[in-house]
């Protein structure tokens, strides 16, 4: 689902919203939690998950074309943590695909 399909469905699903209301709605709760995880802070949606900055801790790295060695500075990153009702929701929902139908032909060697 992307931005624009979330906004559609939330503007079907509450007639009483326009289309640039349900738009500015979204764009305005998503600029307030890119907003709080820029500024350290822990988001938590009950029945949802929660949204926290993990660090990741300098190291190095290679370059794959010279084989160089290079080192790759400290990254503060998003990390998103499904709550228990959004695993079992999508665990419930979802049909576990055997190799036949996903083209696979077992492990690699």
């Amino acid at each position: 689902m992307t931005r624009s399909d979330l906004v559609a469905a939330l503007a079907e699903r509450f007639g009483q919203l326009t289309h640039r209301d349900t738009e500015f709605a979204v764009k305005t709760m998503l600029d307030a939690m890119s907003d709080a995880l820029s500024r350290g802070h822990r988001i938590e949606i009950r029945g949802f998950g929660s949204f926290s900055i993990n660090r990741r801790p300098p190291r190095v790295g290679r370059n794959p074309r010279s084989g160089e060695q290079v080192t790759i500075p400290e990254k503060l990153v998003p990390h998103f943590k499904p709550g228990k009702a959004l695993r079992e929701a999508v665990d419930a929902n979802v049909p576990v695909l055997d190799s036949a139908e996903t083209g696979s032909t077992g492990p690699r060697p």
